[in-house]
């Protein structure tokens, strides 16, 4: 679980670093400059918590699993995001957006979660062999 949750960690922050920086090249910034956190290591680390659901949900069409991985995600997000922000260590802010909900979480990024849970449960899958 441990190992799990460490790759869990790392490939959270490289997908991180990865749409920061599609972000910056959408600002046309050709920079291309990225950030993260490292709290975000800590947070994507829990994914090793949706185990269970990937293995629960197995049989499902990938379009359910993907929707109920963004709501499962956006509720980590949302609980995540409070603790940090009660503790002034949020390291993202949302209310920018049209779409936040106080400004921890964007509605507009779900099918961005959906397809990072789709993600995380491939590498799983992978893990287990």
């Amino acid at each position: 679980m441990i190992i799990r949750f460490v790759i869990y960690g790392a490939l959270g922050c490289l997908m991180e670093v990865m749409w920061t920086g599609l972000g910056a090249l959408l600002k046309k910034e050709y920079t291309l400059r990225s950030t993260t956190s490292l709290w975000m290591f800590f947070i994507y680390g829990m994914v090793v918590f949706l185990e269970p659901i990937f293995r629960l949900v197995a049989g499902w069409p990938f379009f359910l699993r993907g929707i109920l991985y963004a709501v499962c995600i956006l509720g980590g997000e949302f609980l995540t995001g409070s603790l940090l922000k009660k503790a002034a260590l949020c390291p993202w802010d949302y209310t920018g957006s049209r779409y936040h909900v106080m400004g921890i979480i964007r509605w507009d990024y779900a099918p961005a979660w959906a397809v990072a849970g789709l993600f995380f449960e491939q590498i799983y899958w992978r893990l287990l062999q």
